[in-house]
């Protein structure tokens, strides 16, 4: 199930990983990585603040890199209900996935990347289907599973340096969201084509 406004969407979802090249560009260049202590720094009141920074720093150009292709297919396919409910779903995302770092992860470990929001738009895009009952979003979930569903295991502990925690709560923010959604889509569900009715 595509956005309504596909190119909209598209430059979105484009801008969104441009804005992260030019973070770590600027990180890099300016401040040598040290944007990186910005992030969520687990079980520190100081490091409350990394929730809002978090998912805008990496770990260098490599991490960046990894979680490119998954953020822009992820983030276009999830504006499929228009732009402000993409606004709402992410948010959701976002704050689920860094409270649940800040209070998971090891203390003083820093959190850094876009992963957990990676996560978290799949998660929305495998569930909703469920939630609003619709035979289009469940098709798209089937296809989404079969393509990426292995990138799933990345919610169990792991590759040491790699916040599982932030997969693991970013999704939990994705089906949190999507349950949202679907009570709000729920009451005009049954007159909407390819809907299971009741």
């Amino acid at each position: 199930m595509l956005p309504p406004r596909p190119l909209s969407a598209a430059a979105v979802a484009v801008s969104f990983v441009l804005l992260l090249y030019l973070v770590e560009l600027i990180d890099v260049v300016l401040f040598t990585t040290d944007l990186d202590r910005n992030g969520i720094v687990a079980r520190s009141v100081d490091g409350l603040d990394g929730i809002a920074w978090a998912p805008l720093l990496h770990a260098g150009w490599g991490h960046l890199l990894a979680n490119t292709v998954p953020v822009v297919v992820f983030a276009f396919l999830a504006m499929s209900g228009g732009l402000a409910q993409w606004i709402g779903v992410t948010l959701t995302i976002w704050l689920t996935a860094g409270i649940g770092v800040w209070f998971t992860a090891p203390p003083g470990t820093v959190t850094v990347g876009a992963s957990g929001l990676a996560f978290g738009w799949l998660a929305f895009l495998l569930v909703r289907g469920l939630f609003t009952r619709s035979l289009r979003q469940l098709a798209l979930a089937v296809v989404l599973f079969l393509l990426w569903g292995g990138m799933l295991w990345g919610v169990l502990p792991g590759a040491p340096g790699v916040s599982w925690q932030g997969h693991l709560f970013g999704a939990v923010g994705g089906v949190l969201a999507a349950w949202v959604v679907g009570r709000a889509d729920r009451p005009a569900a049954g007159t909407r084509n390819g809907s299971l009715g009741a």
